[in-house]
């Protein structure tokens, strides 16, 4: 199994925890801590020795920030995780101010006084947080004080995992499509374009993606825990524990890119400060330290490497589509099992159905991993957008409740991601009637056809249209753009209300509205669908993009209500289902292809 059902965290040893981080306060000469979720990378997924903010708080989310005052704690999270930190983090420890800078500033306006200082780690805060906070706090006296160490490595102390270990590997050109030496030499042609010296990459899928490198630092994603320093001639560097790259990766990297240890990064920042060199620094992306290292050498800029890997070569294309093809037999092969288990009296657990969709993965023999903790939700753990079932949480599928599944894995040719909604027995009418509004939005999305230039912001309207008719609404973006064997979150597109990026041609991006009913249930359609290249529809004037649909899985017919679909929307899901009847058909045994027939009836 890649997953795990334990705890997420001991929450009974948090006060004591909570205690001694206070005393360590008057040490640092500060009045407030800050402690993100995220790690020196600023990745939403860490290393276990990163879960600083999980060991100290028991929120076990992938967005967050605790604060930490002499006598209040404040914990900062999204509508994706509300249900979920109030849960993890009882006892009144802790209050729930919302997500966000305003939010931040307005509970330390509260809680401080003028004078009193903020302390943060300089690796944990990306240059646009801190110089974004220092500013608002400043109204109100408050100042910001980059701490000596982390404090809660100093309470953690010999307890906390050491540095991951995992290998480093090849990732073949027959899958990347591109050479690491031809992707270098657009990074280093972006640089010499804007007169930059070098950059630096903070974002391990960036490196992974440049260098053509994967590896096993963090859980579900592929990705290496490094630094690199890319100049605008001559070879890269990437830093990062020579032991760990194995003789394959050694090979390929070879007379191409320098492999220096990890704690050389610090000395070749102060050389390129010292050379007066122009250095790129994603400020959105790059940790405070780097910034102030760097000093006047640090220039603003994007990762060169993000727009690039957002776009799919026809190499990653095909594969996304092998994936998808192979990824959806198997949640196929689950779903026949699961309504002939249901059906026969089986009694069906979360953590069950988890064990059983990743044995069907794995039967493939291709499966490297999956691409996140698998979202299991009976009943109202559906309602908890990021549910992470554990022993202590594990629920039987019980008949009249929907049952929520939300999974993905990693292939060597693509990275996917899949929801769909079960009805477990007889769905109530609610339950038919709010399935249908938030199909009727996925639907939306599925067929939009736009012009270019149009952001995630902009589309992010269409799904939610059928659910605010009807008073309803979801706290949580559509859709994240979704690596190549990479991270299954990736920027910069994204279908949301912050989408501010262009979806343009060769994206993969998630289609996902949902519903949730707190304490009762949870609903989520989601497929990705690939941007595709411009067309002029049939007595159009414009060019215009649209998607095509890679996931192939049926959605659950016995909750659509028809009579709320209008012809068209009848007709997608009609066409939708006979698509995937005859693409994954073929992959399955007589008994599944049975129940697909069935699955996949017209309505």
């Amino acid at each position: 199994m890649f997953q795990t059902f334990n705890a997420p965290s001991d929450a009974s040893a948090v006060p004591e925890r909570i205690k001694k981080l206070r005393a360590l306060l008057a040490d640092e000469g500060v009045q407030a801590l800050l402690q993100p979720r995220g790690d020196e990378h600023q990745g939403e997924y860490v290393a276990p020795c990163s879960e600083r903010l999980r060991w100290l708080t028991g929120f076990s989310g992938s967005a967050g920030l605790a604060a930490v005052t002499k006598r209040h704690a404040g914990l900062f999270v999204d509508g994706r995780y509300t249900v979920q930190a109030r849960s993890e983090c009882g006892g009144g420890l802790f209050e729930f101010p919302g997500m966000g800078h305003a939010a931040l500033v307005s509970w330390l306006k509260e809680k401080l006084r003028s004078g009193d200082v903020v302390g943060f780690d300089p690796w944990l805060h990306t240059v646009s947080d801190i110089e974004g906070l220092r500013g608002k706090l400043a109204a109100y006296g408050i100042t910001l004080k980059p701490t000596r160490r982390n404090l809660i490595d100093r309470i953690w102390g010999k307890d906390r995992p050491g540095p991951p270990d995992g290998p480093v590997v090849a990732h073949p050109v027959k899958y990347s499509g591109r050479s690491a030496e031809t992707k270098i030499s657009t990074v280093q042609k972006s640089l010499k374009e804007a007169g930059q010296d070098a950059v630096i990459l903070t974002a391990p899928d960036s490196l992974c993606w440049l260098f053509n490198i994967r590896g096993r630092d963090v859980a579900h994603n592929p990705v290496v825990l490094a630094f690199a320093v890319v100049p605008v001639t001559g070879k890269p560097e990437l830093f990062v524990a020579a032991e760990k790259v194995t003789r394959e990766a050694l090979a390929q990297l070879d007379g191409l890119v320098k492999i220096s240890p990890p704690a050389a990064l610090k000395e070749r920042v102060a050389a390129l400060r010292k050379a007066g060199k122009r250095v790129r620094l994603d400020f959105d992306r790059a940790a405070w330290w780097l910034h102030r290292a760097l000093g006047k050498s640090a220039v603003r800029g994007a990762d060169p490497c993000v727009p690039l890997k957002a776009i799919k070569n026809a190499t990653e294309i095909k594969g996304a589509r092998i994936a998808h093809v192979r990824d959806g037999a198997a949640v196929a092969r689950f779903l026949a099992w699961l309504d002939g288990a249901i059906a026969g009296g089986a009694n069906i657990d979360e953590i069950g159905a988890v064990r059983a969709l990743e044995e069907q993965r794995a039967g493939s023999q291709a499966l490297k991993e999956i691409s996140f903790d698998t979202i299991s939700g009976s009943g109202p753990n559906g309602a908890i957008v990021h549910y992470r079932v554990t022993e202590a949480t594990n629920r039987q599928l019980a008949p009249g409740e929907l049952f929520l599944l939300d999974s993905g894995a990693q292939y060597l040719e693509g990275t996917t991601d899949i929801t769909r909604t079960i009805a477990i027995g007889t769905p109530t009418q609610e339950m038919r009637e709010r399935f249908t509004l938030v199909l009727k939005g996925h639907i939306a999305i599925a067929t939009a056809r736009f012009p270019k230039g149009t952001r995630g912001i902009d589309l992010d309207p269409f799904a939610r249209r059928a659910l605010w008719a009807h008073g309803l609404d979801y706290s949580h973006g559509t859709g994240h753009g979704v690596g190549s064997y990479l991270s299954v979150h990736e920027g910069p597109q994204s279908i949301s209300r912050g989408g501010m990026a262009e979806i343009e041609p060769g994206m993969i991006i998630s289609n996902e509205p949902g519903y949730y009913k707190e304490g009762a249930y949870g609903i989520r359609i989601e497929n990705l669908v690939l941007a595709t290249e411009p067309a002029t529809p049939a007595g159009g004037d414009r060019d215009m993009l649209g998607f095509e649909t890679l996931t192939l899985v049926p959605i659950d017919r016995r909750l659509i209500v028809k009579e709320l679909l209008t012809p068209d929307e009848t007709r997608w899901i009609d066409t939708y289902h006979a698509t995937v009847a005859a693409v994954i058909g073929p992959e399955l045994d007589a008994p599944t292809r049975r129940w697909l027939d069935t699955a996949t009836k017209p309505l």
